[in-house]
């Protein structure tokens, strides 16, 4: 990496010493005892005599540190390794440093972390070097975050550690990064890297995080001006050593000079010009989706069979093209969480999108492409281009594993790695020794979206609906339980006022509901619980699966409404039906009873959850708009019952004069009733709500709500009021 502040002598034309580089450090303000951050780069400042190679100039150049710093010094270096971005695995004894801007041949950090009592991070990433009294609380125990709160360069600064750079600028100094990601550069975001560590021999997964740059050249680092800054403001040192210099800053006053600046201009660190990091990244990945226009007011069968094929994957254009288009024909608010953004433990991912993926044979015979179907490339695959064995072609080429003929839906959203898909038939077909694989996919910064769609009711007590729009080329998984959702709340809209507030999200799966949790985290206790839609076209009879709390409310009055108007379905416990966004709802410090309905066979079949499932088979052919209809009107039907669970207050004391009121129910005739009107009459007394009667008595809720609702009619019975909201729509500020 060149700048204007380089030094311009020959490398062939330098001479220094052991002697040179600690009068330099000295002439620059290191002094005995210090904490000393070294980076190197001998391809400028040139070799000193009587060092032959890279092992006697690193030798050299210990011994001017340790001269310099005296045994109560603490010695840093880079010994960066990038093994994570690489896709290798991290051992964080053996992985040789990478040569490069920081350090030349990587020759000193070896050196140093070579020496006894020596120390390294076991960053997989931003490794460091250490040796002296302060490495081993400078480089242990630390955060997964390269370069976050606690991370080394965080930490240097905080004990007052000194940069020194020999051959090379102040505008290569790490801390400069530390800040730009603490003081949240719009350039940079973070991104989650995960692979393997290898350390003392034991072989562990982990997942870093590092604040990464755009793509977009505006977003090129440039710690030029900044050294200016510094040399002009006098925090910057320098002394000369052999063709070039060792240049010294004191990490605090350079931390501060650079969060001030960044402050007033968050681009000055950064080629630039400033611009908006969507449309910089738009303009380097442009979208290969075209918009879709629904019609003005589309059936969901019709809205199903526009939007299936789109390649939508959590955070994509396919997944932006299908939301705007529900968004044009609902009133629906967008909510955006732009890559990097913090949720609570997880992070919003990239954006993601494929331009190209084939799989051929070397004499050019293709065999599948992304063009024929989104799901013959894995979704956040990384790219890869070339020649592979058949060997290792198989391991990154998934099958379905009971569907001969249909192309899986694999995903690598939180692995790095590339993978394509497609059927066993045409695997088991493969022969041929060697085979071209070209995977042309992106990752730039986006926005995850989350569409809202509210039906205010009288209080703001909140019933959440939910359901995912991702899933690339997929049907009823889960834009059917979308479409089921946006129907119901046109349906509540268009209908009375209902007394809760109903609340509909349509997310990416998981991330989705994190996102617009974690941001909405003042709603969460006017929660009352809530519905999670999935998989709701196939012909299968409906499956309630009950929240974390299976007593509440809602988990009584949802099922009660399945077993009146879906006998033909079924309930199970919580996560014994499916696993999906309903686990965001009753995490730790959410808790919400979230539910949720599908129609799938038992997890004892051998087609569950139905036989499509993830896979290029679920389309709009094997699907049902009958069920989806039927989907909508039992949602509604639970509604209903949550609305009216209400409890009735007594009037009359004593047993009732049946005949005198009308509501006699001849013993003779109708045993069956006259027993379920006194067994209901016997439990008014204002501590027993419809739902609690309807279950102890075991009657159908239905039935019950007539029944009170007559007495309420002949003025024996009233309601208890519903509870208050607790805070009134006046008051109400939504985030």
């Amino acid at each position: 990496m060149t700048s204007s502040l380089t030094p311009v002598a020959s490398p062939a034309t330098a001479t220094y010493s052991r002697r040179t580089v600690a009068d330099a450090l000295a002439a620059v303000g290191v002094r005995r005892g210090d904490l000393v951050y070294f980076q190197v780069c001998t391809e400028t400042v040139g070799r000193p005599d009587g060092a032959a190679d890279a092992g006697a100039l690193s030798e050299l150049l210990h011994g001017a540190l340790t001269d310099a710093l005296g045994p109560a010094g603490t010695i840093l270096a880079p010994a960066y390794t990038f093994s994570f971005c690489r896709n290798e695995l991290f051992d964080v004894d053996a992985t040789p440093t990478v040569s490069g801007i920081w350090n030349s041949f990587g020759a000193y950090p070896d050196y140093l972390r070579q020496r006894p009592g020596a120390i390294r991070s076991a960053d997989p990433i931003f490794s460091t070097a250490g040796l002296g009294p302060l490495a081993g609380d400078l480089l242990t125990r630390l955060p997964h975050e390269c370069f976050g709160a606690d991370s080394v360069h965080d930490r240097v600064r905080r004990a007052g550690g000194k940069i020194c750079l020999l051959g090379t600028g102040l505008y290569e100094a790490i801390l400069r990064h530390f800040i730009e990601a603490e003081s949240a550069v719009p350039w940079r975001y973070d991104k989650l890297f995960t692979g393997r560590i290898r350390e003392h021999g034991v072989v562990r997964k982990e997942g870093w995080i590092y604040n990464v740059r755009m793509l977009a050249t505006n977003a090129d680092p440039n710690g030029a001006p900044l050294e200016e800054l510094a040399r002009a403001q006098g925090i910057r040192r320098a002394a000369p050593v052999g063709a070039g210099e060792l240049v010294a800053v004191e990490s605090g006053p350079y931390a501060d000079l650079t969060r001030m600046t960044l402050r007033r201009d968050p681009w000055f660190s950064a080629r630039g010009p400033a611009g908006d990091p969507l449309a910089l990244e738009r303009a380097r990945v442009p979208s290969r989706v075209v918009p879709v226009a629904l019609p003005e007011r589309p059936s969901m069968w019709q809205t199903m069979h526009a939007l299936w094929e789109l390649p939508r994957d959590i955070v994509s254009d396919g997944y932006d093209v299908a939301l705007a288009a529900l968004a044009a024909r609902h009133p629906m608010r967008t909510h955006e969480y732009p890559t990097g953004m913090r949720c609570w433990t997880w992070l919003v991912p990239e954006k993601w999108s494929c331009q190209e993926a084939y799989l051929e044979t070397l004499d050019g015979r293709r065999l599948f492409s992304y063009a024929d179907h989104p799901l013959h490339v894995a979704s956040y695959s990384l790219p890869f281009e070339g020649d592979v064995s058949r060997e290792l072609l198989l391991e990154h080429l998934h099958v379905h594993p009971t569907l001969p003929d249909a192309i899986p839906f694999i995903f690598k959203y939180y692995d790095r790695d590339w993978a394509l898909c497609c059927s066993r038939t045409l695997r088991d077909s493969l022969t041929d020794e060697r085979y071209r694989v070209v995977i042309r996919s992106h990752a730039s910064f986006g926005t995850l979206k989350v569409g809202e769609v509210v039906v205010d009711g009288e209080t703001d007590e909140t019933v959440v609906l939910c359901a995912h729009l991702c899933h690339p080329g997929m049907a009823n998984d889960d834009l059917s339980g979308v479409l089921v959702g946006l129907d119901v709340m046109r349906a509540l809209r268009e209908g009375p006022r209902r007394r809760y507030t109903y609340r509909l999200l349509i997310v990416p799966e998981t991330i989705g509901s994190v996102a617009w949790l974690s941001r909405h985290e003042a709603l969460i206790p006017r929660m009352k619980g809530g519905l999670f839609l999935e998989m709701l076209a196939t012909p299968h009879p409906p499956a309630l699966q009950h929240s974390f709390t299976p007593s509440s409310e809602v988990d009584r009055c949802f099922d009660a409404a399945r077993r009146e108007h879906a006998p033909d379905g079924w309930s199970s416990p919580y996560r014994t039906i499916i696993g999906n966004d309903e686990k965001q709802f009753k995490a730790p410090g959410v808790r919400v009873p979230m539910l949720s309905l599908a129609r799938v066979v038992a997890p004892t079949e051998p087609d569950y959850p139905y036989r499509q499932y993830h896979s290029s088979e679920d389309t709009p052919a094997v699907l049902s708009e009958e069920s989806l209809l039927a989907s909508r009107d039992l949602v509604l039907r639970m509604i209903d019952t949550l609305e009216a669970n209400r409890t009735p207050v007594n009037r009359f004391t004593g047993e009732v004069f049946c005949a005198r009121y009308g509501i006699h129910v001849d013993w003779y005739a109708d045993r069956a009733g006259h027993r379920s009107l006194f067994d209901i009459m016997d439990r008014i007394d204002g501590t027993h709500s419809l739902i609690d009667i309807a279950e102890e008595c075991a009657i159908p809720f239905g039935t019950v709500e007539r029944i009170v609702s007559d007495l309420a009619e002949r003025g024996l019975v009233e309601y208890r009021e519903a509870r208050p909201s607790r805070t009134s729509k006046e008051q109400r500020r939504e985030p």
